[in-house]
């Protein structure tokens, strides 16, 4: 490129003094002309030296390009060169491995070769020794299978047996230490009667004479007054007595005020029977207020709603096996309290579910169904909280338990509903669920007697060994008590205890 640069200057410097002298020749004569050619020549002459300088220079630069192209094309080559030979020893090596490999798999099939001779070998003499011991067993492989299997599955049995009577026994033991503990604290803290008011529905008169006054000529008085009280009357040869029927307590509370009152004034007859009996409703009405009140006051359960107080109040009318309800709701609402406190429950939910489990008893022969669903079913309209509510209706495994505090509630009910001398009960009542319980345990396959015991809070039952094994009897007794909470009701809990027993007897002579 540069070589081209100067041919083109001296091309151009020769144009330009070519020019120059034909300029001063046309203008200045000879003498210009001669002047003009010298510098032309001596132009001309230091053109010629730089384009020979720049030729050179030229030839110089190619030379040393060239040069250093064939030293980099020697590297290049001496590189390939490397790189092949170490790629032929790499091939060397692979096609050394390969072979060895392939040496390898061939002996590595003959050996396998070898061992599937062995092995259906080994499998036609375990055939032949099978079908030898066989012959000698009498019996097939799938029998001596079953046998074996039938064996395992005997002693497994009798293991799991073992292990879930450890199992159940340490839990119970601890469980049992547990629930000591909390209840005794909770007993201890809770000091109320143990056995509460019993309302009774008799009236007792100064005299047999008082008895025809009752009924009235033609029997006015008796009917005006089962009709304005809405109970029934009931006179009979009990000396100085007469006996108020009625399933609703608040109306048979208000019957039988009414009636003490008409006997003590002695003035008995339609007009002042109506009078008396309004009056006694008001007194009762205002004792139902009074005893709401004082419930929730007791149990620390505020801002409850007005009809849910009311309905509190009417349990003070209200019994169950001879308990009275209403003491038994503030004592199992200060129980469950408690027991929450003990054990980091929520205190106030359990409480209040204390407080109202049994609200349905208030009503429970107005409305259809079972008192748990019936006061779960109160609660919920006026507005108690879910938590209590689910709680109230589960306190008899209507519903099951899905917190903490519906237990809670549970085992606080079940302690004041189970204490000596809490709750009583007819005795021909007391008969026939004694024979019950001892029906319903003797009905199922296996068991040999059943005898309740413990004023029915036990019951003893004994199998045929022969027909049940261990595990049989565990389950036994968990489908005997099953059975008994879903098909009767009872006070407190009943223990179900199943015994086994195998005797081995014989005789010297």
């Amino acid at each position: 490129m540069e070589i081209w640069k100067v041919i083109l200057g001296v091309v151009t410097a020769l144009t330009l003094g070519l020019t120059l002298g034909y300029l001063l020749a046309r203008l200045g004569g000879r003498s210009q002309i001669r002047r003009a050619q010298a510098e032309a020549r001596r132009t001309l002459e230091e053109a010629g030296n730089q384009a020979r300088a720049a030729i050179l220079a030229a030839k110089d630069e190619a030379v040393r390009i060239r040069n250093d192209a064939q030293a980099e094309v020697s590297r290049w080559r001496a590189n390939l060169r490397r790189e092949e030979e170490r790629l032929q020893g790499r091939r060397e090596k692979l096609d050394q491995r390969q072979e060895t490999l392939d040496r390898r798999e061939q002996s590595l099939n003959k050996r396998q070769s070898a061992l599937d001779r062995r092995r259906n070998e080994v499998e036609r003499l375990r055939q032949e020794r099978l079908k030898a011991l066989e012959r000698v067993a009498q019996m097939t492989q799938e029998e001596a299978k079953q046998e074996l299997l039938a064996a395992v599955e005997e002693s497994v049995r009798q293991d799991m047996a073992r292990i879930i009577r450890e199992i159940e026994q340490e839990a119970k033991e601890e469980g049992e230490r547990r629930a000591r503990k909390i209840l005794t604290v909770a007993i201890q803290r809770m000091a109320s009667e143990q056995v509460a008011e019993l309302t009774v529905a008799s009236v007792d008169l100064p005299s047999d004479e008082m008895k025809g006054r009752i009924i009235g000529r033609g029997g006015r008085n008796i009917r005006a007054f089962e009709q304005a009280a809405g109970v029934d009357v009931v006179v009979d040869d009990t000396p100085e007595a007469i006996t108020i029927s009625c399933f609703d307590p608040v109306r048979r509370e208000v019957a039988r005020r009414a009636m003490e009152r008409l006997v003590t004034d002695g003035r008995i007859h339609p007009g002042r029977i109506e009078k008396v009996v309004a009056d006694a409703r008001k007194e009762v009405e205002q004792v139902i207020r009074e005893e709401g009140e004082r419930a929730v006051y007791e149990a620390g359960v505020p801002a409850l709603h007005p009809e849910l107080v009311k309905l509190l109040g009417r349990l003070y009318f209200r019994t169950s096996y001879g308990q009275n309800q209403h003491a038994h709701a503030i004592e199992t609402a200060k129980l469950a309290a408690m027991i929450a406190a003990e054990l980091g429950a929520d205190v106030e939910v359990a409480r209040m579910a204390g407080l109202l489990h049994d609200i349905g008893k208030a009503v429970d022969f107005e409305v259809e169904g079972t008192h748990a669903l019936i006061g779960a079913d109160l609660c919920r309209r006026y507005g108690v909280p879910d938590e209590v509510v689910h709680c109230v209706e589960a306190h008899h495994r209507e519903v099951e338990p899905q917190t903490v505090e519906a237990v809670i509630v549970e085992a606080a009910d079940a302690i004041s509903g189970a204490r000596p001398g809490a709750r009583r009960e007819s005795l021909e009542h007391y008969i026939k669920r004694i024979r019950a319980l001892e029906d319903l345990a003797s009905s199922f396959a296996g068991v040999s007697e059943s005898y309740a015991i413990q004023a029915g809070r036990e019951i003893r039952i004994i199998v045929k060994p022969e027909e049940m094994d261990d595990l049989g009897a565990i389950q036994l007794s968990r489908d005997i008590a099953r059975k008994i909470e879903e098909g009767m009701e009872y006070p407190g809990q009943i223990k179900v205890t199943v015994i086994r027993e195998t005797r081995a007897v014989d005789y010297a002579k």
